[in-house]
């Protein structure tokens, strides 16, 4: 099979193809950095995380580029209101920089915990004012926006396929527009490319047009150009971006290059509470900091990839005690595994064994093909596990080689793609079961730092050759069913009983 993607332009499936063989040039629309993250935004960069994963599994050279909004967000999502981080600000007696570095450091924080891989390049608005002025001045020379009382704005009328994406005419855009008239403005629908800083606007930059500040549609064309050309590959974001933020994009990126904008645009479906979409405009939305407290944040990347990126995911407490239990079982599974390779002999991999992990395996990318269906290729993990939980409980003796293929399998499919198995490496209290997922609340950190402490301890008194001391501490560590397994690149522990 070829990937597929729903494209929100064409409103159908199509076989991906990117714009130069072998490179993938992908933007996502990043944070608006006023608030900590909240469950409604991991929904988003998990899903496109995964993408970006899956594409690099199959070969592609992925340059992934999410922005950082700080400056430009009003509070309506149009050209009214007041700029998200100024607001902030002044409620909470800080510098705009000074709030924007909190949130922005915040929101890595949680992605990283979350286990998604960095963009590669993660520009900031305020720091492209120049590109964007740009853009606006060209977009002034070819006649697709206008100057108004020191404030710029893109005129709808002269771009024939303004709506194109959402599907809206230039009828219902008039219908729809805000009932308070801008008198700046030639018609409703148009919308701001730099707007005017009144007295008091503390985030402003010089323009050939006065100060002021940038549109919020305006950064997200300026900054994806300037890292990905003038055509990109893949263009994602929230459903709800689709009006006005990425039809805006469209009209001045194309109006201003008369190309193509985005070959594919990827929209995922937002995180509801009771049917309602999550948000901190309507205040039901939980942070990511607070789920962390209770749950491992594998288990809210789990709880996200069991559904498709496309449809909504409903929030609730008794979905991610689900969730907690389905990935519990899943890394029981692959806790088993590692016990058995590690006392497991040396020996040839079974042609029946090595059938059915290609089965597996094909199943799995069958599954993300279609669409990055995440959902079903965790199925098939499932699958996986019941297969190889009746071969590690046969009582028959299993090779090295078998048992370190199958692990490789689960760590390129469930670690590499989907990112909810952790790496061999990481093994111990920090890994398997229901021990792993307490460690992240701090239950079982303190003990893996003691034992850190006494294997440490008790290889210096080995070097001392002080061997009597060394095995009182291996002896009395048995008592208390933990076991010592000395290697030759180190000394790893782990519970008998």
């Amino acid at each position: 099979m070829a990937l597929k993607f729903y494209n929100s332009l064409t409103k159908k499936k199509e076989i991906f193809t990117p714009l130069h063989e072998g490179l993938v040039n992908m933007y996502v629309c990043g944070p608006t950095v006023y608030d900590h993250p909240h469950i409604g935004h991991a929904k988003s960069y998990v899903s496109f995380d995964v993408i970006v994963r899956y594409l690099r599994y199959l070969g592609y050279k992925v340059r992934y580029v999410q922005n950082i909004t700080d400056v430009g967000h009003l509070t309506d999502n149009a050209d009214t209101g007041e700029d998200k981080i100024l607001k902030r600000a002044q409620r909470d007696h800080l510098e705009p920089a000074e709030l924007i570095e909190i949130y922005t450091r915040s929101y890595f924080e949680d992605m990283d915990a979350l286990n998604n891989v960095r963009p590669d390049i993660s520009p900031r608005a305020t720091a492209h004012i120049p590109e964007q002025i740009e853009l606006v001045e060209t977009l002034l020379e070819k006649r697709f926006a206008y100057v108004s009382n020191g404030s710029v704005y893109f005129d709808v009328t002269a771009f024939k396929e303004y709506g194109k994406l959402s599907g809206r005419k230039q009828e219902e855009l008039e219908a729809g527009a805000r009932i308070e008239i801008n008198p700046e403005k030639r018609s409703p629908s148009d919308f701001a490319l730099w707007k005017r800083a009144e007295p008091g606007h503390i985030m402003r930059w010089k323009s050939p047009w006065g100060e002021g500040f940038p549109g919020w549609h305006l950064e997200c064309s300026a900054m994806s150009m300037k890292y990905l050309g003038q055509t990109l590959d893949i263009h994602g974001g929230g459903l709800e971006n689709i009006f006005p933020h990425h039809e805006c994009e469209i009209a001045q990126s194309e109006a201003a290059n008369h190309l193509p904008f985005v070959r594919y645009w990827i929209h995922n479906n937002m995180v509801t509470v009771n049917g309602q979409k999550m948000g901190k405009s309507l205040g039901n939305f939980i942070t990511l900091k607070d789920a962390f407290k209770k749950y491992h944040p594998l288990t809210v990347r789990f709880f996200i990839l069991n559904t498709h990126y496309r449809s909504p995911l409903d929030f609730s407490n008794e979905a991610l005690d689900a969730a907690d239990k389905g990935l519990e079982r899943l890394l029981n599974t692959i806790k088993n595994l590692w016990e058995r390779i590690d006392s497991a002999k040396d020996g040839s991999l079974p042609d029946v064994i090595s059938e059915r992990l290609e089965h597996y395996k094909n199943a799995f990318t069958e599954a993300m093909d279609e669409d990055i269906n995440t959902s079903n290729a965790i199925a098939v993990l499932f699958d996986m596990s019941k297969e190889v939980n009746t071969l590690l409980n046969s009582g028959q003796e299993i090779s090295n080689n078998c048992l370190e293929n199958i692990d490789a399998l689960y760590q390129q499919l469930g670690g590499d793609i989907l990112g909810i198995i952790p790496k061999r490496s990481d093994r111990g209290l920090k890994v398997p079961g229901i021990p792993f997922i307490q460690s992240w609340q701090g239950q079982n950190k303190t003990a893996e730092e003691i034992m850190r402490v006494l294997i440490d301890t008790r290889n210096e008194l080995r070097k001392a050759k002080q061997w009597q001391l060394s095995d009182f501490i291996r002896n009395k560590l048995s008592e208390i069913g933990i076991a010592l397994d000395d290697k030759p690149d180190g000394t790893t522990w782990k519970k008998i009983k």
